[in-house]
């Protein structure tokens, strides 16, 4: 795991990745620290980190999009099979690398209260938990983002998907509140999310008799459920959309919360995409 942490580090930064999405992190956060706390006399400094989260939107495909989907082009991908090691510490070991990458620009905003403090007063436990939960946003995407480049084969294809996923999630509170709430869109909205489920399932095994299994017991269990309690679809969908949010877990601490619930849905998060990831490349391991 360290010697794929090593190469992986050594990558993004023998090229630009990792200096451009360091500097495009600072110079966002620079403008916005400028607007809402120097020009608009604001001592808090969260709402600079509730501001420039839209970045990840961006950064988060351009870090991950090279981080299996190239090795696969490559075909350099054989050579990390061939590793004495497990592929969950491969997987680890790339995702520990993007993480190392976000924690750098995130170390330098942790001065940013400080140095703010001087000039008046900055409630600093806010401010630190805020950046703790901007953190673990940026990590909850990336491991989002690695799954994504773990079954494609193409930089490309893995860039523009990702940055579709980034804008769905972003997204996802403002949709919640548009969709229709009848039951019958719920329980629509709901059958093509189990589809997608099992589409995921058929990507991740090539078992077609599995995955239509999957989606038969879905779908049966989502109309059994519609037949004896159609009420409870009612803006159903919605709700889980709202619930799904992973923007909308970072909102807690902006308002000073230090939200438990929200660390644990985040670090569930990552364990999901990086346990997804490690199948994905148990797959083609063994299927090639």
């Amino acid at each position: 795991m360290i010697a794929v942490f090593k190469r992986e580090w050594g990558a993004y930064f023998h090229g630009m990745t990792g200096y451009l999405f360091i500097a495009f992190v600072l110079l966002f956060a620079g403008i916005y620290t400028m607007m809402y706390n120097l020009s608009g006399a604001y001592a808090n400094f969260e709402y600079v980190l509730d501001a420039i989260s839209f970045l990840y939107l961006i950064a988060v495909p351009v870090l991950t999009m090279r981080a299996v989907a190239e090795e696969k082009r490559q075909k350099t991908d054989q050579l990390l099979y061939s590793l004495p090691i497990r592929l969950s510490g491969v997987v680890l070991g790339k995702y520990l690398a993007m993480l190392a990458v976000l924690a750098l620009p995130t170390a330098i905003l942790s001065l940013y209260p400080l140095l703010l403090s001087r000039f008046g007063h900055v409630y600093l436990p806010t401010a630190y938990a805020s950046l703790f939960a901007f953190f673990l946003l940026g990590a909850t995407l990336l491991s989002i983002g690695l799954f994504l480049s773990s079954v494609t084969e193409s930089q490309v294809i893995s860039a523009v998907v990702c940055l579709a996923v980034m804008l769905l999630l972003y997204f996802m509170p403002a949709l919640a509140g548009v969709l229709p709430a009848t039951p019958g869109a719920s329980l629509i909205a709901l059958m093509v999310g189990a589809a997608l489920v099992s589409g995921v399932v058929y990507r991740l095994t090539h078992n077609s008799l599995f995955a239509m299994g999957l989606l038969v017991v879905l779908a049966g269990g989502l109309f059994a459920w519609y037949d004896v309690d159609t009420a409870a679809f009612s803006g159903l969908f919605a709700q889980m959309l709202g619930g799904l949010s992973v923007f909308d877990r970072f909102e807690p601490f902006i308002n000073g919360v230090l939200d438990g619930t929200s660390v644990v849905y985040f670090l569930s998060w990552i364990g999901v995409f990086l346990f997804l990831s490690v199948q994905a490349l148990e797959k083609r391991r063994w299927s090639e």
